[in-house]
């Protein structure tokens, strides 16, 4: 856990956990990594505002080798506002991904969460961007690697145009991310455990049988819409995700 400190500190890193801190394949192991840095910075003063899904697109999971979802906490300094530059220094290796970000206004407290109970429990939808990022060294990750690190989690962006569930069908709803105009990514709610609904089910699931249900005012970063793209300093990037809109963000170029 000292070593990921220091990590997220320096923004430098590390050789992989797996084998050397986390036995492979201990997820478990794994999350009481997360955990514990999770207690550590909401000591120190950060606030929670979330959580994220991740590795639910096979595209994403064949890249790493994972082959089942995973999830994260997000915080209230991660947030980007829409169109916003993000100091790239902030980051180590960042890459882009377009999602659909759910907003709660119901507490989400059943270990058996249903498609009916997210659907209830969401206010509304929003574009979103996800800065994914690894302090594992050239995103060399397995599963106990990426939820010890709070699911390589970096930073995120909201669009800010509400739209009710109800309006949206999730399943077939079209993202295409572009940089300077150009696709560099597309997909469809699909793609995302097959619809974003089911992926939110299964955290609500998961995060109540931990201990940590999900509750109204959160935010859900529900997973990625296509392929990951790595990040070009000084470049902008935006999503356009059918029904929900359009957000956008660009990163600062490397001093220099």
């Amino acid at each position: 856990m000292n070593e990921l400190f220091e990590a997220y500190e320096k923004r430098a890193a590390i050789p992989p956990l797996r084998e050397r801190v986390i036995p492979v394949g201990d997820i478990d192991a794994a999350y009481a990594v997360q955990r514990a840095m999770t207690a550590d910075w909401v000591a120190q003063g950060r606030r929670l505002v979330g959580a994220k899904i991740g590795l639910t697109n096979p595209a994403v999971q064949k890249v790493f080798g994972v082959f089942q979802p995973d999830f994260g906490v997000l915080f209230a300094d991660m947030a980007v506002p829409d169109g916003d530059v993000v100091d790239v220094t902030r980051l180590i290796q960042p890459r882009v991904e377009a999602e659909i970000a759910f907003v709660l206004g119901r507490d989400l407290p059943d270990e058996q969460a249903t498609s009916v109970d997210v659907i209830r429990a969401t206010e509304y939808l929003l574009p979103s961007i996800e800065i994914v990022d690894s302090r594992i060294e050239n995103w060399d990750i397995s599963i106990v690697d990426t939820v010890a690190d709070n699911a390589s989690s970096g930073l995120f962006v909201l669009g800010t145009r509400p739209v009710r569930l109800s309006d949206v069908d999730l399943r077939l709803c079209g993202m295409v991310l572009e940089h300077a105009g150009e696709p560099v990514s597309v997909g469809a709610g699909a793609a995302c455990l097959g619809n974003p609904l089911n992926a939110v089910v299964w955290l609500a699931s998961t995060m109540a049988r931990n201990g940590t249900p999900l509750r109204a005012g959160d935010v859900v970063l529900s997973g990625a819409l296509g392929p990951m793209v790595p990040v070009t300093p000084g470049a902008s990037y935006e999503a356009r995700i059918s029904t929900l809109g359009t957000v956008r963000t660009t990163f600062s170029p490397l001093a220099g």
